[in-house]
């Protein structure tokens, strides 16, 4: 699906992030499991992930990155009509994680709800309130990507333990008033056959966890990496192309590509292949790992706040996740 401009111009008015304070280093990942620092460093790109502490739950740490985005805003919560999570690590089953983020911000007057798209789900969001603000159902909304993968992480697979942290990040979107940027072009996809690929089998309705399988650690990621690492390639790439091109684009003018913090060869391989500099890519997955959902949500508050791109400037977010789904998002700053 696939969308240009609207009628009415959509804008990035704040961004905010949150990670836990404990750090979980490679070192200490070497002493749970077999692996080693240089093993994961050459591999992922990730030297450390944060994780979050007992009883910090993930509305805990999206009511933390969505305050921020709102004071960037220079919004108080009483004024958000809409809050979007996008999360596969709810707080619980129901109600939805927004829920609890809405009490918790006193963002009493918003409509709230969850989406479920894995690591696309921060632009799934964003491309659902761009089109309820621009249609006028909303005058503004707060969208939260938010994970506690700490939580669905087998930590005796050494495959996919050294890979993911907790955290959170959030945006506040409003009409654009005269002068200020827009989401200029949006993309995303999904493709269901390759479900198999990047899932977490257990704890639903199909596979419940009871007293017999509980110790099968089914409730927990599982990942055919390179079957993954291909598709993430080649659907990051096409749609970060679509956006750009929708945009009327040219990779030259591009300040910042902001993709998803999973890996650094493929963040590498999408560089390389959109005929962007290096430089001109935003990474921190060293200091989170792939935080899934917030990932890019992280990634677009720290580049905002460091000065990675200014007003005026024309930024690409792109995105891959489990499902599989893909997303990518062309921004006048």
């Amino acid at each position: 699906m696939s969308e240009s401009n609207s009628e009415a111009d959509v804008c990035i008015a704040g961004t905010g992030s949150y990670v836990p304070e404990r750090v979980l280093t490679n070192e200490q990942l070497a002493a749970m499991v077999e692996t080693s620092d240089e093993w994961i460093v050459t591999r992922t790109g990730i030297r450390e992930r944060h994780i979050a502490a007992e009883g910090e739950h993930t509305s805990h740490m999206a009511s933390h990155a969505a305050r921020r985005a709102l004071e960037q805003a220079n919004m108080q919560a009483s004024e958000i009509e809409l809050i979007i999570v996008a999360t596969i690590t709810p707080d619980t089953p129901t109600p939805a994680t927004a829920c609890h983020v809405q009490q918790q911000i006193g963002a009493s007057r918003a409509v709230a709800f969850d989406i479920s798209a894995a690591c696309s789900g921060f632009l799934y969001a964003m491309k659902i309130a761009k089109r309820l603000i621009s249609d006028g159902a909303f005058q503004n909304a707060l969208i939260i990507g938010a994970e506690k993968l700490s939580t669905v992480t087998n930590w005796q697979d050494r495959a996919t333990c050294v890979l993911f942290g907790d955290g959170a990040g959030a945006a506040v979107l409003r009409r654009s008033r005269p002068g200020e940027g827009a989401i200029v072009a949006t993309e995303m996809g999904t493709d269901g056959n390759l479900s198999h690929l990047l899932e977490i089998p257990g704890g639903g309705s199909a596979c419940p966890i009871t007293a017999a399988n509980v110790h099968e650690n089914l409730a927990t990621l599982s990942m055919l990496g390179k079957e993954v690492f291909k598709h993430a390639v080649t659907r990051m790439k096409e749609a970060a192309e679509k956006v750009i091109e929708r945009a009327g684009w040219k990779p030259e003018e591009i300040a910042c590509v902001i993709p998803h913090q999973a890996n650094l060869r493929i963040i590498d391989a999408i560089a390389d292949r959109l005929a962007v500099p290096n430089e001109r890519v935003f990474v921190n997955l060293d200091k989170y790992g792939n935080t899934s959902a917030a990932a890019v949500a992280i990634a677009l508050d720290e580049a905002n706040r460091n000065g990675a791109f200014h007003r005026g400037d024309r930024i690409v977010l792109v995105v891959f996740g489990a499902g599989l789904t893909w997303a990518a998002a062309a921004i006048r700053w």
